[in-house]
């Protein structure tokens, strides 16, 4: 379906010459969600071709929605035909915790991690099941093709005078100084922050009710898995279409 008069907003940051780059939000295992995002870039190429494209995903693929395994599925396909750029979440950060220690379930379980063993096959088969035991099932179950995937994310991201990253940075510090925990982690310091960083940042992790637009960044993450809004944004020169 074609869309007319979508609303974009200029910035004072530029991406390169003759390139345009789509930016997608939080997906937390709407994989129908991602699914109609990616129809809706391949589209747009199609119809405003352009010498470059690059597509970031700013993390959080998976827990809370329902299919995160087919979202890393997609996101794979993405990620080799495409070159796309995934970026590390907090939550892919906490399952790469609990590929490697079990106990590590005990902090990724409120963060929607039961979801994510589910899309995998694994619920708890009665009370007595340890968190050792769901960690041998996941081994088991987590693909090859999931594990490299694991293995590509990035921590940040920079095109032009965008920095892309999962929830923000450490105002004051400088970009190749940054903490990865903050780059994945950080909220109340960086958002209340009206200092103008090195780049325009464009980052999720923070639910908001719609794009958050500031001066010194954009914030996409708009909630999908419950609120049904996937947001994706493309940027090219210096305006920011909403697709």
């Amino acid at each position: 379906m074609h869309r007319s008069a979508a609303p974009s907003r200029s910035v004072n940051a530029s991406a390169p010459a003759d390139t345009r780059i789509y930016a997608v939000g939080d997906v937390h295992g709407r994989a129908d969600l991602l699914s109609e995002i990616t129809a809706r870039i391949d589209d747009d190429i199609q119809r405003r071709p352009i010498a470059r494209t690059v597509e970031v995903y700013l993390g959080d693929y998976i827990d809370r929605g329902p299919h995160s395994r087919t979202v890393i599925d997609l996101l794979a396909v993405r990620l080799v035909a495409n070159r796309a750029v995934c970026l590390r979440g907090n939550h892919e950060a906490v399952m790469e915790g609990f590929l490697q220690d079990p106990a590590i379930l005990q902090y990724w379980q409120p963060l929607g991690g039961m979801q994510t063993l589910a899309s995998y096959g694994i619920e708890l088969r009665d009370e007595t099941e340890t968190a050792l035991d769901l960690h041998r099932r996941f081994l088991d179950a987590f693909p090859r093709a999931h594990e490299l995937f694991m293995q590509c994310l990035c921590n940040q991201f920079s095109c032009g005078d965008f920095l892309f990253v999962h929830a923000g940075i450490r105002p004051g510090i400088p970009i190749d100084q940054q903490d990865v925990n903050d780059l994945i982690w950080i909220r109340n310091e960086f958002l209340e922050s009206t200092h103008n960083h090195e780049r325009f940042i464009v980052h999720g992790h923070t639910p908001v009710p719609h794009p958050d637009i500031r001066h010194n960044r954009i914030n996409i993450d708009t909630c999908a898995w419950r609120t049904g809004t996937l947001t994706c944004i493309a940027i090219e020169g210096s305006t920011i279409l909403f697709l």
